[in-house]
């Protein structure tokens, strides 16, 4: 069986690594896929622990169409049998980029119509769609058609411990590749002086804790008439068992917003590691720690909590002189400022342009002096 993991605009590299770190899997991205193969277990496998991807899909087939004719009888090719029972409801979702098969609504209502008599046909009955909905993607980039079936339901971002979102909010899968990005590990003190509702915070934390990201949410895969998915229950009975209570506190997060600080806290204690952060109304400004090494990772202010570009001016700076007291520390900030490092005061190490939802951002790696190997 293949299966199909998506990534967030930017960071298919970091998506790719993690999924070889679970599969083994050393497939190349394209077009932000990357493709294994693998069967249910696979697929159980990367919903439950994927903290970069943005979902995870089985891969029914693909081809070359330029006429909704050479749609229809490529659609009516694939085995959907294999994946769909005779009593599941079915809806399409089309997506197009330079195609001459350019009409959304016709390429999934044509895509529908041949997937319900490819099934009729198997089944020898009508389909009467009472049954679990089955999410089919039809992915159609210059002619080439790949046909998906969504095995995550809801993004995986979705993690379940965001109930409420604060201002200018970053992706949970998001956070986790700023992580990966950067130089922190379970070792080193993590701050984020603009911490807004946590989460990158709270991502560290199930990090730390060996939470899987998927642990409490549920999957559409799940609920497949033609798998058994049985075998779930002890694999979270295992993940559960794996989950690890460190002592002491190695992540910090400050915002000047009080019903920030009351969310973030909120949600730390719904993903279990309010333990683990502390969580303070406080001023960037006000920021020191007489720790010699650390690393902040975070996504200050812009256009959503501040409109004004003088407010930007000051607070970049000011950023940039607390940062000028932490010697040895690395600064690891997602905005779309194009003026960053001007405003800092100090030029990156590395940059890379990653998507904030729709928004073009720039990460800038700011690296402090690294620490002795007996620290």
């Amino acid at each position: 069986m293949k299966i199909t993991v998506s990534a967030p605009s930017g960071l298919e590299g970091v998506v790719k690594r993690e999924l070889y770190k679970l599969t083994g899997s050393d497939s190349q991205a394209v077009n932000g896929r990357i493709s294994l193969d693998g069967d249910i277990k696979t697929v159980a496998t990367l919903n439950l622990n994927m903290r970069t991807a943005s979902r995870v899909y089985i891969t029914v087939g693909s081809f070359k169409a330029v006429t909704f004719d050479q749609l229809f009888d490529e659609i009516s090719k694939l085995s959907f049998e294999d994946y769909i029972d005779k009593s599941s409801k079915i809806t399409v979702y089309a997506d197009i980029f330079e195609s001459k098969l350019n009409s959304i609504q016709a390429v999934s209502s044509v895509c529908k119509k041949a997937i319900c008599k490819r099934l009729e046909n198997a089944y020898k009955t009508k389909l009467n769609e009472t049954g679990f909905n089955h999410k089919i993607e039809i992915s159609i980039r210059r002619d080439f058609v790949t046909v998906n079936i969504n095995t995550s339901g809801e993004p995986l971002h979705k993690r379940g411990y965001r109930t409420s979102v604060g201002d200018a909010p970053i992706k949970e899968n998001v956070a986790s590749c700023l992580l990966d990005l950067s130089i922190w590990n379970k070792s080193k003190v993590l701050v984020d002086p603009f911490c807004g509702s946590g989460t990158i915070l709270i991502e560290a934390g199930m990090i730390i804790k060996n939470i899987p990201s998927g642990l409490n949410r549920d999957f559409d895969f799940l609920h497949f008439e033609k798998f058994d998915t049985t075998f779930y229950e002890e694999m979270l009975k295992t993940a559960r068992d794996n989950i690890v209570e460190p002592s002491g506190v190695t992540l910090y997060g400050y915002d000047i917003e009080d019903s920030q600080i009351k969310l973030a806290r909120a949600h730390a204690k719904k993903a279990g590691v309010a333990d683990i952060i502390q969580f303070e109304c406080k001023d960037m400004r006000e920021f020191s720690s007489n720790k010699p090494y650390g690393v902040i990772v975070t996504n200050p202010p812009y256009g959503e909590r501040i409109s004004d570009r003088n407010q930007i001016v000051k607070l970049y700076k000011d950023f940039g002189f607390v940062y000028k007291k932490l010697e040895n520390w690395s600064v690891f900030a997602i905005t779309p400022v194009s003026d960053f490092e001007r405003l800092f005061g100090k030029k990156a190490d590395k940059k890379r342009k990653i998507y904030n939802g729709k928004l073009e951002c720039t990460y800038y790696s700011i690296l402090g002096a690294k620490p002795p190997k007996k620290f």
